[in-house]
């Protein structure tokens, strides 16, 4: 295979205290792929812009502008990271034969770029990035992320164990992706559906540099939430069998009643008359909570909205580099489309 042209996307939010290290190693990283000729020198770094409220945009234009390898998407609004995601996959992947996706904070081993490379010369569309131990997480966020994978696997979802969102997929990949139409998207579970020849490669994840987690527990849940009601309906038959099973057991016990009432061995029970009313209203509670989460993903399906809106693409349209200088740049509307080189 002739030298692959690689695009690297990476989805930032407010990501202004790690940005400047993170071009940095990035840069390096493709420049000696480049020079070792393991990869075209077309390659490209795409930093996504959601809708950040920092000065991470005002990074990425800079560094695009003085970087032949650095280029930056700016999103008109936050979409979340997914979205982020898929923007730059879907812009960067009819000038890429690949492309790999990793998280602003490099966290991420960068050094297992080349591998990813050498896998995809191989013949494999889609290379995993996979943790091969979780040392750098909380007691915590372990258990409960092995609990999310296991219950993942038991509701019948495939998910690559370890993995978050550190793959490399190739360019018919990318476009086979992009024929998923639905909102609620769930990367980690849809890449595995596209059925390509895939493989994974091991990695021991790093200690976040600076700045904040964009994953705190509020967004994990959410997260966890979206990856099951989008996958699996199996919750809603769990909560179709307690209804059952409580009114087989409802019925039962009222036999039982029955029978004490026949034989005059009935007493008042003010206590198990309440406790069985909390009971059945909260389960039925969650029963309708359940099916509400449910239909609320069918009512942001059927709007059909879009799950991106780009405002500056430098991808595509790179800004003129010759006649810019440090002094302009301080002055330059940079929401005005840019100008290319004619």
């Amino acid at each position: 295979m002739n030298q692959p042209v690689l695009t690297i996307v990476v989805p930032c939010y407010n990501e202004e205290e790690v940005l400047p290290d993170t071009i940095h190693q990035l840069e390096l990283v493709v420049n000696n792929l480049i020079t070792d000729g393991v990869i075209s020198n077309q390659s490209k770094i795409l930093f996504v812009d959601d809708g950040c409220i920092d000065k991470s945009w005002s990074i990425i234009y800079k560094a695009s502008l003085h970087k032949d390898v650095v280029r930056g998407l700016k999103l008109s609004r936050n979409v979340g990271h997914q979205n982020a995601l898929l923007a730059g996959l879907f812009t960067a992947k009819d000038a890429s034969d690949c492309l790999i996706s990793i998280d602003a904070d490099l966290q991420d081993d960068i050094e297992i770029i080349q591998e990813f490379i050498n896998q995809f010369k191989a013949g494999y569309e889609i290379v995993y990035g996979v943790r091969d131990k979780r040392h750098t997480d909380t007691r915590f966020k372990r258990n409960t992320a092995e609990l999310f994978y296991n219950c993942m696997k038991k509701l019948g979802v495939d998910l690559i164990y370890n993995h978050a969102d550190y793959r490399l997929m190739s360019k018919r990949a990318v476009e086979e992706l992009q024929g998923f139409q639905e909102v609620n998207l769930f990367l980690r579970g849809i890449v595995p559906l596209l059925g390509f020849r895939s493989t994974c490669v091991y990695y021991s994840r790093k200690e976040r540099k600076a700045g904040e987690t964009k994953y705190p527990l509020k967004k994990m849940l959410s997260f966890a939430a979206d990856g099951i009601t989008s996958f699996s309906v199996t919750p809603i038959r769990f909560v179709l069998s307690v209804g059952m099973l409580s009114f087989i057991v409802s019925f039962l016990f009222g036999i039982y009643f029955l029978t004490l009432k026949f034989f005059g061995m009935t007493q008042t029970g003010w206590t198990s008359l309440i406790t069985s009313i909390w009971l059945i209203g909260g389960l039925q509670l969650i029963a309708i909570g359940l099916v509400g989460e449910y239909i609320g993903k069918i009512y942001k399906e059927t709007k059909r909205r879009p799950k991106f809106i780009v405002d500056i693409d430098l991808f595509n349209f790179p800004f003129s580099k010759k006649d810019k200088t440090e002094d302009e740049l301080d002055h330059y509307e940079i929401r005005k489309l840019p100008e290319t080189n004619g």
